[in-house]
Protein backbone atom coordinates (compact mmCIF):
# COMPACT_ATOMS: atom_id res chain seq x y z
CA UNK A 1 0.00 0.00 0.00
CA UNK A 2 3.17 2.33 0.70
CA UNK A 3 4.34 2.05 -2.36
CA UNK A 4 1.06 2.93 -3.96
CA UNK A 5 0.36 5.69 -2.00
CA UNK A 6 4.18 6.75 -3.25
CA UNK A 7 3.57 6.49 -7.05
CA UNK A 8 0.71 8.60 -6.92
CA UNK A 9 2.27 11.00 -4.88
CA UNK A 10 5.20 11.24 -7.67
CA UNK A 11 2.94 11.07 -10.54
CA UNK A 12 0.37 14.06 -9.66
CA UNK A 13 3.23 16.73 -9.62
CA UNK A 14 3.94 15.56 -13.25
CA UNK A 15 0.41 15.51 -14.21
CA UNK A 16 0.30 19.08 -12.38
CA UNK A 17 2.67 20.51 -14.69
CA UNK A 18 1.42 19.39 -17.87
CA UNK A 19 -1.85 20.87 -16.78
CA UNK A 20 -0.38 24.18 -16.05
CA UNK A 21 1.22 23.37 -20.28
CA UNK A 22 -2.09 22.78 -21.13
CA UNK A 23 -3.58 26.00 -19.61
CA UNK A 24 -0.90 27.78 -21.55
CA UNK A 25 -2.39 26.39 -24.70
CA UNK A 26 -5.74 27.63 -23.81
CA UNK A 27 -4.56 31.04 -23.05
CA UNK A 28 -2.93 30.68 -26.55
CA UNK A 29 -6.21 29.22 -28.02
CA UNK A 30 -7.95 33.00 -26.79
CA UNK A 31 -5.01 35.19 -27.64
CA UNK A 32 -5.17 33.61 -31.32
CA UNK A 33 -8.56 33.68 -31.64
CA UNK A 34 -8.98 37.25 -30.87
CA UNK A 35 -6.77 37.94 -33.61
CA UNK A 36 -9.89 36.02 -35.36
CA UNK A 37 -12.91 37.92 -35.24
CA UNK A 38 -14.40 36.85 -37.95
CA UNK A 39 -13.87 33.31 -37.32
CA UNK A 40 -14.53 33.56 -33.80
CA UNK A 41 -17.56 36.54 -34.26
CA UNK A 42 -20.12 34.26 -31.75
CA UNK A 43 -19.81 32.76 -28.30
CA UNK A 44 -21.08 29.70 -30.12
CA UNK A 45 -17.47 29.81 -32.06
CA UNK A 46 -15.55 30.39 -29.03
CA UNK A 47 -17.59 27.47 -27.30
CA UNK A 48 -16.93 25.01 -29.56
CA UNK A 49 -13.25 26.19 -29.54
CA UNK A 50 -12.83 25.51 -26.19
CA UNK A 51 -15.33 22.02 -25.94
CA UNK A 52 -12.67 20.65 -28.56
CA UNK A 53 -9.84 21.72 -26.81
CA UNK A 54 -10.91 20.94 -23.25
CA UNK A 55 -11.58 17.19 -25.23
CA UNK A 56 -8.30 17.08 -26.45
CA UNK A 57 -6.43 18.15 -23.23
CA UNK A 58 -8.20 15.94 -20.54
CA UNK A 59 -6.64 13.11 -23.36
CA UNK A 60 -3.56 14.02 -22.55
CA UNK A 61 -3.81 14.64 -19.10
CA UNK A 62 -4.57 10.96 -19.45
CA UNK A 63 -2.40 9.55 -21.54
CA UNK A 64 0.59 11.54 -20.84
CA UNK A 65 1.48 11.69 -17.21
CA UNK A 66 5.19 12.27 -17.40
CA UNK A 67 5.32 15.86 -16.55
CA UNK A 68 6.69 18.31 -19.19
CA UNK A 69 5.37 17.67 -22.65
CA UNK A 70 8.80 18.47 -24.06
CA UNK A 71 9.22 20.64 -27.31
CA UNK A 72 7.61 18.24 -30.21
CA UNK A 73 4.19 17.76 -28.35
CA UNK A 74 4.24 21.36 -27.60
CA UNK A 75 4.52 21.84 -31.03
CA UNK A 76 1.62 19.29 -31.27
CA UNK A 77 -0.20 21.39 -28.62
CA UNK A 78 -0.02 25.02 -30.95
CA UNK A 79 -1.46 22.36 -33.62
CA UNK A 80 -4.26 21.67 -31.22
CA UNK A 81 -4.70 25.39 -30.77
CA UNK A 82 -5.26 25.74 -34.63
CA UNK A 83 -7.80 22.77 -34.69
CA UNK A 84 -9.76 23.87 -31.85
CA UNK A 85 -10.29 27.07 -33.70
CA UNK A 86 -11.13 25.62 -37.56
CA UNK A 87 -13.59 23.21 -35.23
CA UNK A 88 -15.40 26.75 -33.62
CA UNK A 89 -15.62 28.79 -37.07
CA UNK A 90 -17.72 26.00 -38.04
CA UNK A 91 -20.14 27.00 -35.71
CA UNK A 92 -23.21 29.22 -36.79
CA UNK A 93 -21.22 29.21 -40.68
CA UNK A 94 -18.61 31.83 -39.26
CA UNK A 95 -16.07 30.53 -41.91
CA UNK A 96 -17.89 31.25 -44.75
CA UNK A 97 -17.22 34.93 -44.37
CA UNK A 98 -13.71 34.33 -43.77
CA UNK A 99 -12.90 31.11 -46.12
CA UNK A 100 -9.09 32.18 -46.78
CA UNK A 101 -8.75 33.06 -43.01
CA UNK A 102 -10.16 29.40 -42.29
CA UNK A 103 -8.11 27.63 -44.81
CA UNK A 104 -4.89 29.92 -43.44
CA UNK A 105 -5.74 28.33 -40.05
CA UNK A 106 -5.65 24.88 -41.04
CA UNK A 107 -2.69 24.94 -43.86
CA UNK A 108 -0.68 26.35 -40.76
CA UNK A 109 -2.22 23.28 -38.89
CA UNK A 110 -0.73 20.90 -41.83
CA UNK A 111 2.22 22.34 -41.53
CA UNK A 112 3.24 22.24 -38.21
CA UNK A 113 2.66 18.49 -39.07
CA UNK A 114 5.84 18.29 -39.86
CA UNK A 115 7.92 20.39 -37.50
CA UNK A 116 7.25 18.34 -34.74
CA UNK A 117 7.99 15.79 -36.34
CA UNK A 118 10.75 17.32 -37.22
CA UNK A 119 12.02 18.37 -33.33
CA UNK A 120 10.98 14.95 -32.28
CA UNK A 121 13.44 13.13 -34.44
CA UNK A 122 16.27 15.79 -33.57
CA UNK A 123 15.89 16.30 -29.52
CA UNK A 124 15.34 12.20 -29.89
CA UNK A 125 12.04 12.39 -27.75
CA UNK A 126 10.04 10.54 -30.20
CA UNK A 127 6.99 8.66 -28.51
CA UNK A 128 4.30 6.73 -29.23
CA UNK A 129 2.23 8.99 -27.66
CA UNK A 130 3.30 11.82 -29.50
CA UNK A 131 3.14 9.79 -32.84
CA UNK A 132 -0.62 9.26 -31.81
CA UNK A 133 -1.32 12.68 -30.69
CA UNK A 134 -0.36 13.83 -33.87
CA UNK A 135 -1.76 11.29 -35.59
CA UNK A 136 -5.58 11.73 -34.21
CA UNK A 137 -5.20 16.09 -34.39
CA UNK A 138 -4.50 14.81 -37.89
CA UNK A 139 -7.49 12.75 -38.76
CA UNK A 140 -9.26 15.57 -36.92
CA UNK A 141 -8.56 18.02 -38.84
CA UNK A 142 -9.45 16.41 -42.42
CA UNK A 143 -13.02 15.38 -40.94
CA UNK A 144 -13.39 19.17 -39.87
CA UNK A 145 -12.49 19.75 -43.37
CA UNK A 146 -14.90 17.48 -44.71
CA UNK A 147 -17.73 19.47 -42.52
CA UNK A 148 -16.60 22.59 -43.89
CA UNK A 149 -16.37 21.28 -47.72
CA UNK A 150 -20.14 19.36 -47.01
CA UNK A 151 -21.45 23.17 -45.72
CA UNK A 152 -20.29 25.08 -48.73
CA UNK A 153 -20.88 23.03 -51.93
CA UNK A 154 -24.12 20.88 -50.30
CA UNK A 155 -22.08 17.40 -51.93
CA UNK A 156 -24.24 15.07 -49.75
CA UNK A 157 -23.35 13.53 -46.59
CA UNK A 158 -21.02 11.59 -48.39
CA UNK A 159 -18.23 13.84 -48.56
CA UNK A 160 -17.74 13.26 -44.60
CA UNK A 161 -16.51 9.69 -45.74
CA UNK A 162 -13.21 10.99 -46.43
CA UNK A 163 -12.96 12.18 -42.95
CA UNK A 164 -14.44 9.10 -40.85
CA UNK A 165 -13.35 6.34 -43.02
CA UNK A 166 -10.30 5.77 -40.64
CA UNK A 167 -12.79 6.18 -37.68
CA UNK A 168 -14.59 3.65 -39.13
CA UNK A 169 -11.47 1.25 -39.91
CA UNK A 170 -10.92 2.01 -36.21
CA UNK A 171 -14.75 1.13 -35.00
CA UNK A 172 -13.93 -2.51 -37.07
CA UNK A 173 -11.09 -3.70 -35.20
CA UNK A 174 -12.93 -4.06 -31.87
CA UNK A 175 -15.20 -7.10 -33.49
CA UNK A 176 -12.39 -7.92 -35.89
CA UNK A 177 -8.72 -7.42 -33.68
CA UNK A 178 -6.80 -8.20 -36.71
CA UNK A 179 -7.89 -4.96 -38.33
CA UNK A 180 -5.67 -3.40 -35.69
CA UNK A 181 -2.20 -5.09 -36.20
CA UNK A 182 0.61 -3.24 -37.07
CA UNK A 183 0.62 -2.52 -40.97
CA UNK A 184 4.32 -2.06 -43.39
CA UNK A 185 5.29 1.37 -44.46
CA UNK A 186 3.91 2.63 -47.63
CA UNK A 187 4.59 5.06 -50.00
CA UNK A 188 0.97 4.39 -51.95
CA UNK A 189 -0.92 5.49 -48.04
CA UNK A 190 1.40 8.56 -47.64
CA UNK A 191 0.38 9.92 -51.33
CA UNK A 192 -2.60 8.84 -50.30
CA UNK A 193 -3.30 10.75 -47.33
CA UNK A 194 -1.29 13.86 -48.83
CA UNK A 195 -4.07 13.83 -52.27
CA UNK A 196 -6.75 13.42 -49.44
CA UNK A 197 -5.63 16.88 -47.91
CA UNK A 198 -4.26 18.56 -50.75
CA UNK A 199 -8.21 17.87 -52.53
CA UNK A 200 -9.93 18.80 -49.63
CA UNK A 201 -8.30 22.33 -49.67
CA UNK A 202 -8.64 22.85 -52.98
CA UNK A 203 -11.95 22.08 -53.07
CA UNK A 204 -12.79 24.60 -49.99
CA UNK A 205 -11.30 27.63 -52.02
CA UNK A 206 -13.69 29.81 -53.65
CA UNK A 207 -11.89 29.63 -56.87
CA UNK A 208 -13.30 26.60 -56.96
CA UNK A 209 -16.53 25.78 -58.72
CA UNK A 210 -19.10 23.04 -57.58
CA UNK A 211 -18.36 20.99 -60.31
CA UNK A 212 -14.06 20.79 -59.54
CA UNK A 213 -14.80 20.78 -55.95
CA UNK A 214 -16.82 17.59 -56.54
CA UNK A 215 -14.61 15.85 -58.66
CA UNK A 216 -11.66 16.82 -56.31
CA UNK A 217 -13.80 15.08 -53.21
CA UNK A 218 -14.62 11.84 -55.23
CA UNK A 219 -10.90 11.66 -56.44
CA UNK A 220 -9.96 11.98 -52.45
CA UNK A 221 -12.78 9.22 -51.56
CA UNK A 222 -12.00 7.02 -54.25
CA UNK A 223 -8.24 6.88 -53.52
CA UNK A 224 -9.21 6.23 -50.35
CA UNK A 225 -11.27 3.47 -50.14
CA UNK A 226 -8.30 1.61 -52.62
CA UNK A 227 -6.04 2.41 -50.18
CA UNK A 228 -8.12 1.09 -47.16
CA UNK A 229 -9.33 -1.71 -48.89
CA UNK A 230 -5.58 -2.66 -49.91
CA UNK A 231 -4.57 -2.72 -46.38
CA UNK A 232 -7.82 -4.38 -44.78
CA UNK A 233 -7.08 -7.00 -47.69
CA UNK A 234 -3.03 -7.35 -46.71
CA UNK A 235 -4.38 -7.65 -42.87
CA UNK A 236 -6.71 -10.61 -43.48
CA UNK A 237 -4.37 -12.58 -45.49
CA UNK A 238 -1.31 -12.15 -42.74
CA UNK A 239 -4.06 -12.93 -40.31
CA UNK A 240 -5.31 -16.22 -41.79
CA UNK A 241 -1.72 -17.13 -42.63
CA UNK A 242 -1.17 -16.70 -38.89
CA UNK A 243 -3.76 -19.29 -38.01
CA UNK A 244 -2.05 -21.26 -40.37
CA UNK A 245 0.93 -21.35 -38.93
Amino acid sequence: MPLFSNASSYTLPKRLYGALELLLGGLLLIAVGKGLPLLMATPANWWVSFAFYTFISTLVIIFWPYGALGWANRVTLVRAVLVAIVAGALAANAFVGAIWQWLAIAVIALLLDGVDGWIARRTQSHTRFGARFDMELDALLILLLCAGLLRLESLGLWVLMIGGMRYLFVAASWPFPWLSEPLFESLRRKAVCVWQVVALLLALTPLTSHLVASLLAISALTSLIYSFGFDVWWLYRNAKQSKRH
